[in-house]
Parts: C-alpha cells; structure tokens; sequence
C-alpha cells in the first residue's frame, strides 16, 4: 500500500543548497530559541544568539520565505516602533509519530508547533509483528492524507517510540508466547522503511514521553529531572542540562528494572510493583474487564476500589527509587505521569509525596515531586517530535542515541 504522495528527498529546509555549515545551525537555533519561547522579535533572537540585528533579520526573513515561520501579532514597546514578534508556522513541517503499545497502538500527526492535529487510537490484546505493521501502514495513509495535498513535502518523516526488548515479561504481558518470539526477531524500524519515503526513527516509549513532557509540558520548567512514565509496564527517562540523556544504547533511565523492597520486605523491580498489568490482572481475578483501562476517554470511576488498592501498592515502591534515583542524578525535580485518567495521576502523585516523607533521605538535596502534563499521548507526541528536532532543531539527538 503506497503512502499519498511519498516524499523521495530531504525536507524543503533541509534540502535548500544554502543550508550548509553556520549558517543552518543559525537557522536551526532561531527557530530553536523561537519554539522555547513561544515567539520571538529579531531585536530579541539576535540577542539571544549573539548575532547582529542585520545578520538576525536575514534568518528570519529566509524562515519566513521557506515558511516555516509566521508573522505574530506586532507588541507594542515602551519606546520606538511595536516589535513584530515572529512564531513557528503550524504547517511549516510535520511529522507523524507510532507508539508501540502491549494493549494499544497511537498515532499522531504532529505540527512544527508541537501541537497534535490527529490521533488514531488502536486497542488490541499483544499483536504479531504482521498486524502491527498493518495497523502502521493504514495509520500513514490515514494521517499522510489530513495534510494538504500541496503541503505534504513537508511531512519529515516517521518517528516510533517503543519498549526496547518488547518480548520480555512474556508471563505478565499475557502475550502468547510464539508472538513474543516473532517480536524477539523482528526489525520493526526496517519493516515500516520498506512502505514509507520518509526517514523513520526509533527510540525508546519512556525516553520519548520524558521528552514530549521536556518539550510540551512541565519539564520546560526543570533543567534537570528524572521521570516516571507508568504505562502498561512502568518506565523512565532522564533530563540533564535541558537534554534528554538516553545513553550509548537508547536505554538509560530504565527505572523499571530498579530493585525496591515489596510489602514482604523482600527485593523486587518497580516493574513488577508499579506498572498497569498490575491493576489488570486485579480486575481480572475480580470478573471485571480490563478493556477500561485503554478506553482512551476512560476516567475509571468504576474501578475507583481496585485503583486505590493499586496505588497504595504503587506509591511506596515509586518513592523508594525516587530517593534512590535522587542520591545519584541530583535532579530538581521528579516527574510521574502514564496512560492515566489525570485524577488517577494526580492521587498517586500525592500518595507518593506522602510516602517519600516517611524515608530517610540524609545527605540528599531537596527534591520536588511533580505530577506530569501530558498522559496518555506522551510516547506517540515524543515520537512525533523526533523527525522535527532532527530536521529543524539545533540538537538532532535530542531523544535518541546516536
């Protein structure tokens, strides 16, 4: 099934023959400083760059002309003419991003702005590699098609945010076990090249949630943090210095895999005390459908019982690796969101602020726990933020190993 209209070059940014050497990372960090900011004058983009007004102004006018920024409504100042603030064009780029899920498969057709113009939502019980890409292939052309016909040069590729070793935990994940094995060997990055024009890049489903809420949510406010994402397995992610650290393999910050003490006292990974398979197989073993759990618009009013139970579980184990992440990265903050109803998030938030009182945190600096921003769309927003950074932006490997 051939995609609507496939691109066969580069980006029209990335493809202009000037854009070469200092004056593309010029292009790049305006157009990074721009998206921090929201909007931005020239007078003020050359002073954060160290350009010249003239130097500035050329940059932004030749933005301008590719279309990848618009004119904001002009400000007036305390003295001179109004500055004319200057803002990412929504349509200037877009990418399209696939989170590969254990009980639901999402895909999002992003806008240079970051903002999400169309989610396709897939619950399914653990797929083979086959009916995935499948679920893939028809997403692409669904969303390919929502741009407009004279604009789709500019989709910049394919971004996919999945666990890494997604056949592992086979006995909690309910998947058969020759599925697993059909994952353990297939090259997911490889297949979706094989249909798609454009570049497709992997990373991991935490890391590229840690950096969807880094670039769109509360991260913006921490120059470091660690993060917590609890979907269907609990995972993490780490930002050092405003980056997303996601180390040599793609893998750091595998906070699931981190020892905690259960309620027998007896060591355990957080995996097994604080991710949503948890709470399923709860409501399994009570006769009641788990299917709630992935209804996207779900608030899970009717499990509130099973749910509290869940999170008396799951806050002491998540304060405990908080303080452990805490004595080793010095972050200012820790951030917990998942693929949660927004009061489900916010009462664990707070149960785990309440255990994390009752630990002996000697030697540690203050830490804040704050509760996320962006829920269950954060794995396929940050994978649809990879094409962008890596075509647009200054840091390319922003959210991805190199």
């Amino acid at each position: 099934m051939a995609i609507l209209e496939p691109q066969t070059s580069p980006p029209l940014y990335a493809n202009r023959p000037s854009q070469t050497g200092l004056r593309q990372h010029n292009e790049r960090l305006a157009l990074s400083l721009i998206r921090a900011h929201g909007s931005l004058p020239k007078a003020e983009i050359a002073r954060l760059t160290g350009l010249s007004p003239q130097a500035a102004s050329v940059i932004v006018r030749q933005l301008e002309t590719d279309g990848l920024v618009v004119k904001g409504k002009a400000q007036k100042g305390k003295v001179g003419q109004p500055l004319q603030p200057f803002l990412l064009n929504p349509e200037g780029a877009f990418s399209i991003g696939l989170k590969v899920g254990r009980r639901s498969g999402d895909m999002v057709l992003m806008g240079l702005d970051g903002g999400a113009r169309n989610v396709i939502h897939q619950p399914y019980r653990f797929p083979s590699p086959e009916e995935f890409v499948d679920f893939a292939q028809d997403g692409i052309k669904s969303l390919a098609a929502e741009v407009p016909r004279g604009k789709r040069k500019r989709i910049s590729g394919l971004g996919v945010a999945m666990p890494f070793d997604i056949w592992k935990w086979e006995e909690e994940a309910g998947a058969p076990h020759a599925v697993m094995e059909e994952w353990k060997d297939f090259n997911l990055q490889g297949a979706l090249q094989e249909f798609c024009d454009w570049p497709v890049l992997l990373c991991n489903d935490a890391t590229a949630a840690c950096g969807a809420e880094l670039l769109l949510g509360k991260g913006q406010s921490y120059g470091s943090f660690a993060y917590f994402y609890i979907g269907y397995f609990i995972g993490g992610g780490l930002v050092l210095n405003g980056q997303v650290f996601a180390g040599p393999t793609g893998n750091a910050a595998a906070f699931g895999s981190m020892p905690v003490a259960g309620r027998n006292g007896a060591s355990q990974q957080l995996i097994r005390a604080a991710s949503l398979f948890r709470l399923e197989r709860t409501l399994r073993e009570a006769g009641i459908a788990a299917d709630i759990l992935w209804a996207p618009q779900s608030e899970w009013k009717e499990i509130r019982d099973q749910v509290s139970a869940w999170i008396n579980e799951a806050a002491p184990a998540i304060a405990q690796a908080a303080v452990a992440i805490a004595s080793v990265v010095d972050p200012k903050a820790i951030i917990i969101d998942g693929a949660m109803p927004n009061t489900v998030r916010s009462e664990l938030t707070a149960a785990v602020r309440s255990h994390l009182e009752t630990l002996n945190r000697d030697g540690i600096a203050p830490f804040a726990i704050e509760e996320g921003t962006i829920g269950i769309q954060a794995r396929a927003l940050g994978a649809a933020s990879l094409p962008l950074f890596a075509n647009y932006m200054v840091n390319r490997d922003i959210l991805f190993a190199g």
